[in-house]
This record gives structure tokens, C-alpha cells and sequence, in this order.
């Protein structure tokens, strides 16, 4: 198929410049013709590869993303305005997203040139989390992640491109039933992928740390292999640990980056938010042997890896939407100062059930202080030890659950609305679930007033668990 040329009409959109020219397809600026009504966005048009020498995956790869750009939506996704007919002339049309991809950051960080920030890196990294999170919401794995398919808009936003090899949990695969084969991009692709296996959400983690770990180094974790027997090697063997090629990364980057690339799907992140999570907090980042290795790993752990690998027999991929819910972040709210004892006690009772039923849960124990308060002694005027006395009141509280099997971070917010401030955590951070105390004070002024937990309850993203006091403390005495 010879490429458009400028100034051409296509069933009523006007062609302009070739913007991209890749190994699948082309992508056009266009706009409508004849006057039409202006959807209110750019366009790009989208037209896959059709000749002689392109293989079949071009067709069935466009045959995938027109049927996920109809479905899919958010901010994180460009929107669709037309498809043409595979019989006739293909292409998509859709929103042309003003921005950068990360390959504008990468081109500044190789050998030659200054190192990323790890401010900057961790910033990146936690808006394209965000953005795999909310596909995954949608029961869609991208599966081809990669600094060329990641836009960051001006406002940091990022924005997913390129569904061509991507999988949705409730359409067929095309492309696992069309080729039978390894499908990815190699640099990126995840091990489970190598050996066929599809629709796995912690496929795109491994993606993630891959890129992570270009930002960070300039350099790619497990080259660039041409054959499926180079991508194997991923199975089993690890990457340099970041940090002997840049002394400088903090442990806690290393320590994400390498979670991200576990052999494992099990052993990496559970999800996008708790990704984005640790790259959003990263004071609360448990630093393990793996973030603070700088030597390789040595020929017998490989060795026993490629045995395992060689006979291991991987299991049927989660739906994405559903392993989500499996592996939640929960925020408990965490009242101070007037606090009494039952309505302590009663949020450890409620939190240890809620996590008791759900082991790859997360937690996330908050308070929210006013601004400035400085009012316990005349020794903590000090902002600093103002929030180091609640981030103890914080972990004596939390010492009475079993946190051994969940990732637990402490938080000390600042604001005047305290429920404003819960509201707008739960929101940044993909909380599932909050709990916190009922209100049992002022009980006949709720129906004119509403009271924090109310506000809350009305407002948050997600699940509110009220709780009420019952600890039997009357029983107790007697």
C-alpha cells in the first residue's frame, strides 16, 4: 500500500504530513473536511503496513487495537473518532495527543550525556503506573509497553499508545490464536510472554521495570535479542544490578526496579497502583538485600534457575480486574489526640479481618494534622518533630496487627479539611478500601451537618468501612 499523500481526502478527512512512519504502520495528522463539526481534539490517522513482505500479525494487530480503542476510555487512552474497512482501506482515526514520549528522556541519558534525576525518573515511572493501573481496571493488559508507546502530556499526565498486541479479558485473543507464538517487543517483553503465555496485568510490571531501569541507566536490562532463544534468557538469568552502573542510584530505586523484573510474575509488583505507590512514597520503600546488591549473581543460583525454568509449567493468567481486587490497597484512618481507646481498638479489629481475608492487600495507616500544630510540648515546635510523634503514634498503633505478608507505609497529611485530605489521598494512591471510626457524637445534628466520616463516605473513589466502637471494656472491669 503506497503511503498518503499530503492534501488527500479519505472518506471526509484531509491528510496532512506524515508524522511516524514504523514497521507496522503509518500515522498521518488529519483533520475534516468540507467543514465538518471539529471534535474538539487533533487527530492522527492510523494505517498498518499492507504490503507483499508484512506479515500477517500487521492485520490482526490492527484488527485488536480498533476493537479496544471503542471500548476502552479515561485520560490514559487517546480517543477514537472512525475506523475504515479492513476490506477496503484500514486506518484509525483518533485523538493525536500533544505531548512528549519517553524517548525524549532517554535520549538524554546515555553515557554522554547527564543522568536522569531520580526525582525525575520516579515521577515518570509513577505516571505511566498510573496509567497501566487504569487499563487494567478495564480487564486490559497493554503487552508491548515501551518508551515509544508512552506519552507524557504537559500536565503529567500520561497517556498509552499502540494496543496492537494487547489483550482483553473478554474478547478473544486474536493474536494468540492467529500465531502461536512469542508476541512482544523483545527488549521489553516479559518471561511469561516468551514462552506464549497472554493477559497477565504483572506482564506489563516487568515492562515497567525495564523502562524504569533505561531511564535510570541508559542502558537495557537483557539487550536486545533477535531470536526467542535470546529473549529465553530472561527466564532465569538476572540483570546488572542499576546501581553498579550508576553508584549514585538511591537503594530504594533498585530495590523497585528489580522487584519490577522478578523472573517470577508472583515475586513482582501486584499490581500498577502498588507500583506507583512506592514510586509516589518512596520514604516508605523496604529496602531488602535486592536494593542494596551491587554484584552479580553467581553461576550456580543460574544454574538451578535454568532447571527450574527448563520443566516449570506457567499457570492461567488473572483476569486484570479481579486480580486487582485480590491484591487492594487499604487505607485505615487513624484519628489522634481525642481518641479514645474503643475506637482504637475497634479499627485494629476491623483492619486485621480485612487483611486477614486478602494477602497481597496493602496498608496504608493515616492521620491527618492541622497545619502548623504544634501545641503537645514546647520541645516540638519543630515541624519535623511534630510528624516524627504521630509517625510513632502511627507504627504503636499498627504493632498489634500481623503485617508480615503486606507492604505497610505510615503517613503524617497536613490540612484543615480533614476529610478533603483523605478524600484526595484515596484518589492519588488507587485506594480500594478506607477504614475509619463512625461517628457516634452529635448524632442529632448529622441530618443538618455532616460529619467527617459522612463527608468521606460521600465523596471517596471507593469502599468506606465506618466503624463503631465495641470494645467490651465494661466486662472487662467487672
Amino acid at each position: 500500500m503506497k503511503p498518503l499523500e499530503p492534501g488527500s481526502v479519505l472518506d471526509g478527512f484531509v491528510v496532512e504530513k506524515c508524522i511516524h512512519s514504523g514497521g507496522m504502520a503509518h500515522i498521518y495528522r488529519v483533520h475534516y473536511a468540507n467543514g465538518a463539526i471539529d471534535p474538539g481534539f487533533p487527530m492522527a490517522m492510523k494505517v498498518p503496513r499492507m504490503t507483499a513482505d508484512d506479515g500477517a500479525e500487521n492485520i490482526v494487530s490492527f484488527e485488536v487495537e480498533q476493537q479496544l480503542l471503542q471500548v476502552l476510555t479515561g485520560p490514559h487512552v487517546p480517543r477514537m473518532v472512525a475506523a475504515g474497512d479492513l476490506h477496503n482501506m484500514p486506518y484509525l482515526v483518533m485523538e493525536y495527543v500533544e505531548g512528549k514520549t519517553l524517548e525524549h528522556w532517554l535520549s538524554g541519558s546515555g553515557a554522554s550525556q547527564a543522568p536522569l534525576a531520580h526525582e525525575t525518573i520516579a515521577s515518570l515511572g509513577a505516571a505511566t503506573a498510573h496509567a497501566v493501573h487504569s487499563l487494567h481496571q478495564q480487564d486490559t493488559c497493554h503487552l508491548d509497553l515501551k518508551p515509544a508507546n508512552v506519552i507524557i502530556k504537559p500536565d503529567g499526565t500520561a497517556v498509552l499508545l499502540d494496543f496492537g498486541l494487547s489483550c482483553h479479558a473478554h474478547y478473544p485473543d486474536l493474536l494468540a490464536e492467529e500465531l502461536r507464538q512469542a508476541v512482544g517487543s523483545p527488549v521489553w517483553i516479559a518471561p511469561e510472554q516468551v514462552v506464549g503465555v497472554r493477559g497477565d496485568p504483572r506482564s506489563d510490571i516487568f515492562a515497567m521495570g525495564v523502562i524504569l531501569y533505561e531511564l535510570a541507566t541508559g542502558e537495557v536490562p537483557f539487550g536486545s535479542p533477535t531470536s526467542v532463544k535470546g529473549m529465553r534468557l530472561r527466564l532465569w538469568m538476572d540483570a546488572k544490578p542499576p546501581r553498579a552502573l550508576r553508584p549514585d542510584m538511591p537503594e530504594w530505586l533498585q530495590e523497585v526496579i528489580l522487584r519490577c523484573l522478578a523472573h517470577e510474575a508472583a515475586h513482582r509488583y501486584p499490581s500498577a497502583a502498588h507500583l506507583a505507590f512506592d514510586l509516589t512514597h518512596p520514604d516508605q520503600v523496604k529496602i531488602t538485600a535486592r536494593g542494596r546488591r551491587i554484584g552479580g549473581t553467581g553461576f550456580w543460583e543460574h544454574l538451578k534457575r535454568w532447571l527450574k525454568a527448563a520443566g516449570k509449567h506457567y499457570q492461567p493468567s488473572p483476569i486484570p480486574s479481579r486480580h486487582i481486587e485480590d491484591v487492594p490497597i487499604l487505607m485505615v484512618a487513624v484519628p489522634h489526640g481525642d481518641a479514645t481507646d474503643e475506637t482504637l481498638y475497634s479499627l485494629r479489629q476491623a483492619v486485621a479481618r480485612s487483611l486477614g481475608i486478602r494477602p497481597g492487600a496493602r496498608l496504608a495507616c493515616v492521620t491527618v494534622i492541622s497545619p502548623g500544630d504544634t501545641s503537645y510540648t514546647e520541645s516540638s515546635k519543630s515541624e519535623a518533630l511534630v510528624h516524627r510523634r504521630h509517625l510513632t503514634m502511627l507504627m504503636q498503633w499498627a504493632k498489634g496487627l500481623d503485617l508480615d505478608d503486606h507492604q505497610t507505609s505510615y503517613h503524617v497529611l497536613e490540612s484543615s479539611d480533614v476529610a478533603q485530605a483523605l478524600v484526595r489521598y484515596a484518589q492519588g494512591n488507587h485506594v480500594s478500601m478506607i477504614v475509619m471510626g463512625a461517628a457516634t457524637h452529635g448524632l442529632q445534628m448529622q441530618r443538618f451537618v455532616a460529619t467527617i466520616p459522612i463527608k468521606v463516605a460521600m465523596e471517596a473513589p471507593c469502599t468506606v468501612i465506618l466503624v463503631k466502637q465495641q470494645l467490651p471494656f465494661d466486662q472487662l472491669a467487672r
